[in-house]
């Protein structure tokens, strides 16, 4: 069934107030902030503002600038902007009585009188820096003595972009099964001739399923193939060109969609049987089961108030001791593909990352548990085989379950 715009945005709209009223005020006394400053112009919008619009809004107009205060009963929330937010903000800016935008800023702070003002600025985290240097000047001027009363808002912001609400869980659900659907049908006959498809091919037969449903897609599907005398693969950070599939190639997708405003992120195999074959290699199915056993490690690690960086050192510990070799590259998932929260590795940081790896989780979070396990192939001469997982979980504080399952068998083609 294609995917309804219309009746998309009346549910992000729903959620977003939703958030409003019952996650954000907690997370402000959390973090301690009175009143949370997100300001940005259109063309240089602050990833935060994106996820707080009305569904129909596609950028911020000229400056807008929301504001949040924290109050007895909840959350205020106010625009200081030329344009009607209709029921998400309380409009404060009258420009016919007072021109300059941030003077009239200035002011309404001067009367709510907040001692802890947070804006938008992060050392570790881009989705929590959105406050552009020129932005933050004529803020900071604008505000005189108040100015002094600023402090860094990224604590809070990112524990908004990642802490989830249960109804949002059923929306990734929802996700997670279309997607996997498409993914499914990339890794079959429909979209794989063999000796004619290219890679390219089917990453292009994926974009155009992702547009008759009716959705968007946050990168372009990457199509590889690993085979018999050569990788094929390319690295992460280069791929290699397009390729034609052939039999006794083992095929891998990494693909996601957007859905109501939240992201997915998957990867799957499946093999191309040659003349004669019946059924995947059992050497295939068994370097699967080890890329399972590695997710089995990674999300036993997963406790609340752990590090990133913590969670990654105990799941390559084990399974070194198991003599698995993993890459582990764990992200959360949520308004972004590449959400916001604890990194657990990157493929090129397996030691641990800085910064964003020293973030602890969270309850009620999504998380896209991607890792590789490289193992030798019986029938390939001994030659490496990868074997990259990706499929979305959610970690309600105490375990971690996948959304809409994982892959467990190569599949055939």
């Amino acid at each position: 069934m294609p995917y309804d715009l219309r009746q998309s945005a009346a549910r992000r709209d729903a959620l977003t107030l939703k958030r409003f009223e019952d996650l954000l005020p907690s997370l402000m006394d959390e973090h301690e902030i009175d009143c949370w400053l997100v300001t940005s112009r259109e063309y240089a919008d602050d990833a935060i503002m994106m996820t707080m619009l009305p569904a129909d809004w596609f950028s911020s107009r000229r400056r807008s600038i929301l504001v949040f205060f924290r109050t007895q009963d909840g959350v205020d929330r106010v625009s200081t902007a030329l344009y009607d937010m209709g029921e998400f903000f309380v409009a404060s800016w009258d420009p016919e009585k007072e021109s300059d935008q941030w003077e009239a800023l200035a002011s309404l702070l001067a009367v709510r009188n907040p001692d802890r003002i947070g804006i938008n600025i992060s050392a570790d985290f881009a989705h929590a820096d959105g406050l552009t240097h020129g932005e933050y000047q004529s803020m900071v001027s604008a505000l005189g003595p108040l100015a002094d009363r600023i402090v860094p808002a990224d604590p809070l912001s990112i524990s908004w972009l990642e802490t989830r609400l249960p109804e949002e869980r059923s929306v990734i659900e929802e996700a997670c099964a279309e997607a996997h659907q498409i993914l499914r049908r990339g890794l079959s006959s429909e979209a794989i001739t063999p000796g004619v498809t290219t890679t390219d091919d089917v990453t292009w037969w994926l974009r155009t399923r992702i547009q008759d449903l009716g959705t968007e897609t946050w990168f372009q599907p990457t199509v590889s193939v690993q085979r018999s005398g050569g990788d094929g693969r390319g690295t992460f950070a280069a791929k290699p060109g397009p390729r034609t599939i052939e039999t006794g190639d083992l095929v891998h997708i990494d693909f996601g969609i957007i859905w109501d405003g939240l992201n997915t992120d998957q990867q799957q195999h499946a093999y191309v049987l040659q003349p004669g074959e019946t059924s995947i290699p059992p050497w295939l199915n068994r370097a699967l089961a080890t890329g399972n056993r590695a997710q089995d490690i990674l999300t036993s690690q997963f406790a609340q108030g752990a590090t990133g960086n913590e969670v990654l050192q105990a799941t390559l510990r084990q399974a070194h001791a198991e003599s698995i070799d993993a890459v582990i590259y764990t992200h959360p998932i949520g308004y972004h593909g590449h959400g916001a929260g604890p990194t657990i590795g990157l493929w090129d940081q397996q030691g641990g990352v800085p910064g964003s790896g020293d973030r602890p989780l969270r309850a009620n979070t999504a998380w896209s548990i991607e890792l590789m396990v490289r193992t030798p192939s019986e029938a390939w001469g001994g030659e490496t085989v990868s074997i990259m997982l990706e499929e979305d979980a959610w970690f309600d504080g105490d375990r971690v379950e996948y959304l809409d399952g994982r892959q467990t068998e190569i599949w055939a083609i």
